[in-house]
């Protein structure tokens, strides 16, 4: 499908989804400064009017916005900055009563699980629902927090690869200094998301699409990554008497 037809056909299932689940509602989204979140934003805009859809800015302790302010003026939705730095800090209390074994990933885990909790709590003050902005080519390898930028209401781009997104935004009109962007936490420090799995989103856009993977080593790491992570993917299973 041609990356115009295919942000049409989102813009429009945008719109019914809120038909259905959200008539008059807004739509609350994290704003990162990275491709998703802007393509999301703009794709709910195009749906629903650039006056229903809230850009919301969490960044951490030591973390920048990212241009996230910017990419909101740009796309002229509202924008909320609400930093996240003193709530993270709360935790301290439970890490001094927690025994040993608080690893750096539970650390890393923390802020995104906050930011979620804001968005929430931003989206019932405003009446809206909360954009999941994760994409197909993250969901499948598991680089998403459980009950952290892995929730929300409806996801948009929950079905499309890193390289339809990209299309989109690039059938959108967005700059491409916002659609190429490489993607990294925003930490100071940080590396980019490829040099953090040992491969490429065009390479694991390619293998989830068709099945090809050249490379053995390669092909064996994403499907050892997808198959740890399937849980993270379905609702929580529960007993059925």
């Amino acid at each position: 499908m041609e990356h115009e037809e295919l942000k049409d056909k989102c813009i429009e299932w945008i719109r019914e989804w809120f038909d259905r689940n959200g008539r008059g509602c807004c739509a609350v989204l994290g704003m990162s400064g990275g491709k998703d979140s802007t393509v999301a934003a703009a794709l709910c805009a195009e749906a629903l009017g650039k006056d229903r859809v809230v850009g919301v800015a969490m960044p951490a302790e030591g973390q920048s916005l990212n241009g996230a302010d910017e990419i909101c003026k740009y796309l002229g939705i509202r924008y909320i900055c609400a930093p996240i730095g003193k709530i993270t800090e709360a935790f301290d209390c439970v890490r001094e009563n927690l025994p040993e074994g608080f690893s750096e990933q539970t650390e890393q885990n923390i802020p995104p699980r906050v930011r979620m909790t804001v968005l929430y709590a931003i989206s019932q003050t405003l009446s809206g629902r909360v954009v999941n902005t994760c994409n197909l080519s993250e969901d499948w390898i598991g680089y998403a927090t459980r009950w952290g930028d892995s929730a929300g209401d409806f996801s948009p781009l929950g079905g499309l690869v890193v390289q339809e997104i990209k299309g989109i935004g690039h059938a959108l009109g967005i700059p491409s200094e916002w659609v190429e962007k490489t993607p990294d936490d925003g930490l100071p420090h940080s590396c980019s998301d490829e040099e953090k799995f040992g491969f490429t989103y065009s390479l694991l856009d390619r293998y989830i699409r068709t099945g090809v993977c050249e490379d053995s080593s390669v092909k064996e790491k994403i499907d050892s990554m997808h198959r740890r992570n399937l849980f993270k993917m379905s609702m929580p299973e529960f007993f059925k008497p």
